[in-house]
């Protein structure tokens, strides 16, 4: 219960300051445009394909105990890809073009996840959030590399949303998600599908 109220008051903190400011400086040449273009392209593609498992997810647990949590997280995911939906459109980015695979892979991958019980839908969570705060963390390693004082908006975006990827990893941790048949097996397929997707989606 604490933790919940916590979180009910930093919600707004995360709103209020991921708006307060514009995200991109203006590119200096080419190659930074395409840099900062990939970037938020994958973020996006990343924030919609995990909008995508948690609804697959409600859609078989929804009405379970576990509803009201997975409800929880894929709010903050949707407040997630609704700032890069603004990044995209402020700054004209286009969008992966593997949006519908993305759409269907997310919504089946947490429907048939969520077929297996909590234990699978957190395993799944686990499994996700762990390649995307990770990769998020790849992020935050090369813009600070790069120029920390030219990038702060946008590494303080990237880095509020990690945080709220490693809370989503707990949180499934602490719902018995490692207690799933397989959960090691199936933790890596994810994964790799994830590593897969980052790829791909930076590029097409």
């Amino acid at each position: 219960m604490i933790r919940q109220c916590l979180k009910c008051r930093a919600v707004p903190v995360l709103q209020q300051s991921a708006r307060a400011y514009s995200i991109f400086p203006t590119p200096l040449d080419s190659e930074e445009k395409e840099m900062l273009h990939r970037i938020v392209r994958v973020d996006h593609a990343g924030e919609y394909g995990a909008n995508r498992i948690y609804a697959g997810q409600m859609a078989v647990l929804g009405r379970s105990k576990t509803g009201p949590l997975i409800q929880e997280m894929w709010d903050q995911e949707k407040k997630h890809l609704q700032k890069f939906n603004e990044i995209l459109s402020e700054n004209r980015v286009r969008p992966t073009a593997l949006l519908p695979l993305w759409n269907i892979a997310g919504f089946a991958l947490g429907a048939s996840t969520a077929l297996l019980g909590k234990e699978g839908a957190m395993a799944c969570t686990v499994a996700v959030e762990e390649s995307i705060s990770a990769h998020y963390n790849s992020q935050i390693r090369a813009l600070m590399e790069k120029d920390p004082e030219r990038y702060t908006e946008l590494l303080q975006v990237i880095k509020e949303f990690r945080d709220d990827e490693i809370e989503h990893h707990d949180t499934g941790l602490e719902h018995d998600a490692e207690m799933v048949p397989g959960y090691w097996l199936m933790k890596n397929v994810i994964q790799l599908g994830c590593k897969v997707a980052i790829y791909v989606s930076q590029r097409v």
